[in-house]
């Protein structure tokens, strides 16, 4: 008998804790090739995970979280999630999100010759991130 259910499972997994288990009939994310959507039956990939939004379509709803880098996997069932870091929206503190924001700004507007401009673009990027997914 032919299975029609358009869910599949899906799990976030961090070093920490298994952030999110569950099924979801798509999920959205941004990896280094840009923001891609899976649904169930996607051909199998195994791609970089960008710091980004992801979103999860479940039955019930939509979730979204913040992510910060890692590795997804997608078979045609499964979609897995190695994330550095994961954290829903009421996890995220944003009077802190948006001082880390504003010191890697001034970072980048005044940095000098001891300032890794890259450690500082990283941190934004991550402030942004947890400002959006909280929004």
């Amino acid at each position: 008998m032919a299975d029609d259910s358009r869910n599949f499972q899906l799990e976030i997994i961090t070093p920490d804790r298994v952030f999110y288990q569950g099924e979801a009939s798509m999920v959205e994310f941004t990896s280094v090739d840009g923001e891609m959507g899976v649904y169930k039956h996607h051909i199998p990939l195994t791609t970089v995970l960008s710091p980004g939004v992801v979103t999860i379509t479940e039955p019930s709803g939509k979730k979204t979280a913040a992510v910060h880098a890692g590795f997804v996997q997608i078979l045609g069932e499964k979609v897995t999630f190695l994330a550095e870091i994961a954290e829903w929206p009421d996890e995220i503190d944003v009077s802190r999100a948006e001082a880390a924001k504003a010191r890697a700004e001034e970072r980048l507007r005044n940095h000098g010759a001891e300032i890794d401009v890259a450690r500082a673009e990283i941190a934004l990027k991550k402030a942004l991130i947890r400002i959006n997914a909280k929004q």
